[in-house]
């Protein structure tokens, strides 16, 4: 029998980075597949110009620091900021809204920091909100589910209003946007804050057509989908359970707390659960290893912060989504969470 020699620690090969990033943008394909048969193709579009605009502003960066640009490239870190971003953007929203967010994901939020690993911030969320605070009618141009939009739409009219703002009949997005009765219709989270503040009760709200059962019409497919994804990335051990558990269970118990205090003046409890980007920021935007925290009790802590934060700002705030938000807050909160949830050191206390 033949022994060997090895100095500590003993520790298991951790995965690349290019192999993790790849993981993660396979696990969306389900998410993005779901999100085009239920908002049309445009979501294809956005998700292209996103992933481009922050390829091309990697390498630019990395080329004017002087660092290999291919080895960079191929970590598909800006490939995956890219990907999560497109998946957030309105699917008709202007082409260079894509763009402007990509590039300062990829330039401010990444590259100013230093690169993969020295970011606080996720630069895929700092790129949405720079966005939703500097153009929030481009940002809440959010289409009906197919299966509700009046004016049918080709992928050469999905095309043109992208670069264009206008199909080739002439149609500009709001008239894309309005029902039957030409009103404008809004995302199920967008039309409870509206019925809300407009005096309406929850049962009321929910008889407009964008609902269907008490649940967004389209969004419930979608969450569900990104669900499967993140149980894909939990098997792979690719993300730890700890952070998207903490947060939908937050979540669920804040918004459970506020239905049963008023019942018509909140949204259920299943609906704050599966709208919006709830279960795709559970898995997807929260897991990132260098944003959010590194303990297992701060992954915890830092999951639960977020699902209060998005219940809050939902009900409070004046934005109806709110998981990106929720994301910045919470980083800022990382280093303190990290501070006193640092693990007890091997041997201490003990005596000699």
């Amino acid at each position: 029998m033949s022994f060997k020699l090895a100095s500590s620690p003993h520790t298991r090969r951790a995965n690349k980075t290019a192999n993790i990033m790849r993981w993660v943008a396979l696990a969306c394909i389900p998410g993005v597949i779901t999100q085009w048969y239920c908002f049309g193709i445009g979501v294809l579009i956005q998700i292209f110009i996103c992933i481009i605009s922050a390829i091309v502003a990697e390498a630019i960066c990395c080329q004017l620091r002087g660092r290999p640009v291919k080895q960079v490239i191929n970590d598909h870190s800006a490939l995956l900021t890219g990907l999560l971003l497109g998946i957030c953007l309105p699917p008709l929203a202007p082409w260079w809204i894509g763009v402007i967010g990509s590039v300062f994901a990829i330039t401010l939020v990444k590259q100013a920091y230093g690169g993969l690993g020295q970011n606080l911030f996720n630069p895929a969320m700092a790129g949405y909100v720079i966005l939703l605070i500097s153009f929030p009618v481009s940002m809440t141009g959010w289409i009906p589910p197919t299966d509700l939009i009046t004016i049918p739409l080709s992928f050469s009219d999905y095309v043109s209003v992208v670069f264009s703002g206008y199909t080739a009949q002439g149609y500009s997005l709001e008239q894309i946007r309005s029902g039957i009765d030409g009103v404008t219709m809004a995302t199920p989270l967008e039309s409870v804050r509206n019925g809300l503040n407009q005096g309406l009760t929850y049962q009321e709200i929910i008889k407009q057509d964008v609902f269907s059962n008490g649940l967004g019409q389209g969004w419930f497919a979608v969450n569900i989908a990104f669900l499967l994804g993140g149980v894909v990335l939990l098997k792979q051990k690719i993300i730890k359970w700890q952070i998207p558990l903490s947060f939908l269970i937050s979540l669920a118990i804040f918004s459970l707390i506020s239905q049963a205090i008023s019942p018509d003046g909140t949204g259920s409890m299943l609906l704050h659960m599966t709208s919006g980007a709830t279960c795709f920021a559970a898995f997807f935007i929260l897991t990132d290893p260098v944003s959010a925290s590194t303990t297992d009790k701060g992954r915890l802590i830092f999951g639960a912060l977020c699902g209060f934060l998005v219940f809050v700002i939902r009900q409070f705030g004046g934005y109806p989504d709110a998981v990106a938000f929720a994301v910045l807050l919470a980083n800022m909160a990382v280093p303190l969470i990290d501070y006193y949830t640092q693990p007890r050191t091997f041997g201490h206390g003990s005596r000699s």
